[in-house]
């Protein structure tokens, strides 16, 4: 095992259709195409659509992927006045909430990692917002500077959760997520950080970009991404963030933590002087996977799956493949193996599901695999009915996933069993190439506590009563989706891995069947047993505390333990 190697412990996601990881994989699995029609809270589509691109003003796409609620933010929860709060960015407000989500998703309280060395890297390259504040000088005012400028997407993330690593914005347009997390891996490596944050985020206010893409015919005019399809006319855009937690893969294993999967390598390039400034060139691309996987010192035919770019584009499609074709050919022949009889290497793109993402595409494509590695299956990809006929897959290692499929295996010559393992590619329009290897996690050994506990005690708290009864409402959703989780873990997690607020219940159950029922009662306002809220008083209310220190004669040998 390669203790040097970074894990991901922990996460969190919204995406076109997904509001969390576990809404995302459902999506994933279902096959499900999140695209919609521009909603009129963003813009007028009558207004800016036209198929015909060659009216000025116009873009020949009227369908997008897009989130939900992006105008909601709780700025009290983060101590934000409502002022300043209209100011920033939702690419901001949005990461900010996805950091602290991932955080508790990692079993760590934001408490707990104030002040220590966390980095922060943030993947960002749209200014929609910044459009909107500046068409009315009016609007301008102080906080519209630090609201809107991307590199205070991470330094806020920094600010508020009083981390002193390294805190950096990345712009490399389709690929910024990519290499923010190549950038986050160095980081630590280079000891400039003991753990990192990594993500990338995008949301689409008006349709200034809609109108350039498509002029430049990168967007499809029919509102779907054919990615490797042979009706494939260009991709659909997509708003969405996501975020990991980056940890040292030894001190991970020490610590406990729940491992979503290990980084073994990455890579970072640019394509040169290719035919134009945007023009994919396939011998980067070839060069940027050969790269992570020497980085990652693992043999190509270890390799089991690709999360491509896979943009739908009748040219970058089948560059793409050139380039995953050659760049496998040549690592086959460094290591001295012949071609595979027979394909051995699944490809598929999150982009026929949710869109392109842009800035944030890297990382939706990270999180799906890693929760695929969870879940030991593929999820295929939509949109997709035959080959393009200027794709040639035959005599490759590749196969297109076309099907939802268990994530099969692969062995060695000599019969043992190979972690499942991953790349994940993305390409900037600019030129800069991204590719990351990741490999599941290790099987962890479960420490078996000495002794069992017969109760045990759930605290959950939050800074209102109308916070708290939500967050009593996930819980009890959750155990209900979930019935078989341990109930020491779920009250481990929560009542250690949570900060703590003012307004407060606590649950004394035995099992999670108990548990869930107790917290059903409670929903519905009943008076239960072995159920206790406190609300917050005013500090002429509370008690006076004293402590008793009478000596030895009023104690005895495991006197706490009769209790």
């Amino acid at each position: 095992m390669d203790r040097e190697a970074i894990a991901i412990i922990g996460m969190g996601c919204r995406f076109p259709g997904a509001k969390n990881p576990e809404a995302f994989w459902e999506l994933l699995c279902n096959g499900i195409d999140a695209i919609t029609e521009v909603p009129a809270s963003r813009w007028d589509n009558e207004l800016f659509y036209d198929p015909d691109i060659s009216k000025p003003g116009k873009t020949n796409s009227r369908w997008g992927g897009f989130m939900e609620q992006v105008d909601q933010f709780d700025a009290q929860f983060f101590g934000i006045s409502p002022r300043e709060a209209k100011s920033m960015d939702p690419q901001q407000r949005i990461m900010l909430e996805l950091s602290w989500s991932c955080l508790e998703d990692s079993g760590y309280s934001p408490n707990e990692l104030s002040g220590s060395q966390v980095g922060v890297f943030v993947g960002a390259c749209n200014y929609d917002y910044d459009q909107l504040q500046h068409q009315d000088e009016k609007n301008i005012e102080g906080h519209t500077a630090t609201g809107t400028y991307t590199c205070i997407i991470p330094n806020r993330i920094s600010y508020f959760f009083n981390f002193h690593g390294p805190s950096v914005p990345v712009d490399t347009a389709c690929s910024s997520s990519l290499v923010a997390l190549h950038q986050a891996i160095n980081a630590i490596k280079e000891k400039e950080c003991e753990m990192a944050l990594v993500g990338g985020v995008s949301v689409l206010c008006t349709p200034t970009s809609y109108i350039s893409f498509s002029q430049l015919g990168m967007l499809s005019p029919t509102g779907q991404c054919k990615t490797f399809d042979s009706q494939a006319d260009g991709y659909v855009r997509g708003e969405g963030a996501g975020i990991i937690l980056l940890k040292p893969l030894g001190k991970a294993i020490e610590d406990k933590d729940y491992i979503y999967g290990v980084i073994k390598g990455s890579a970072v390039n640019h394509g040169g002087k290719a035919r134009t400034l945007t023009s994919p060139n396939v011998y980067a691309q070839a060069q940027v996977l050969r790269a992570a996987y020497t980085k990652a010192n693992i043999y190509p035919n270890t390799v089991s799956y690709i999360e491509t770019h896979g943009t739908g584009t009748p040219l970058g499609d089948p560059i793409e493949i050139n380039g995953l074709k050659r760049s496998f050919r040549q690592l086959h022949q460094q290591h001295e193996f012949p071609l595979p009889e027979k394909p051995y290497c699944g490809l598929g793109t999150v982009k026929t599901n949710i869109g392109h993402l842009e800035a944030a595409a890297g990382i939706a494509g990270v999180i799906k695999v890693l929760l695929a590695m969870k879940h030991r299956k593929l999820p295929k990809i939509v949109n997709f009915e035959q080959l393009n006929p200027r794709i040639e897959l035959d005599g490759s290692p590749f196969y297109i996933v076309h099907e939802t499929q268990d994530w099969q295996q692969l062995k060695t010559d000599a019969g043992e069993w190979i972690p499942r393992r991953a790349g994940v590619s993305s390409f900037g329009f600019g030129g800069v190439n991204a590719h990351v290897v990741l490999e599941e996690a290790p099987v962890q050994v479960q420490s078996e506590s000495s002794r069992v506990r017969q109760i045990h005690i759930l605290t959950l708290s939050a800074k209102t009563e109308k916070a708290l009864s939500e967050l009593v409402s996930r819980y009890q959703n959750h155990l209900e989706t979930y019935p078989e989780l341990a109930v020491a873990d779920v009250c481990y997690t929560a009542n250690t891995g949570r900060a703590q607020f003012k307004h407060r219940l606590a649950v004394i159950a035995s099992e999670p069947q108990e548990l869930t029922q107790k917290l059903r009662q409670h929903t519905a306002g009943e008076e239960v047993v072995g159920v206790n809220c406190w609300e917050p008083r005013s500090s002429k209310s509370y008690p006076k505390v004293a402590f008793l220190f009478t000596g030895q004669g009023s104690q005895y040998l495991n006197m706490c333990g009769s209790f």
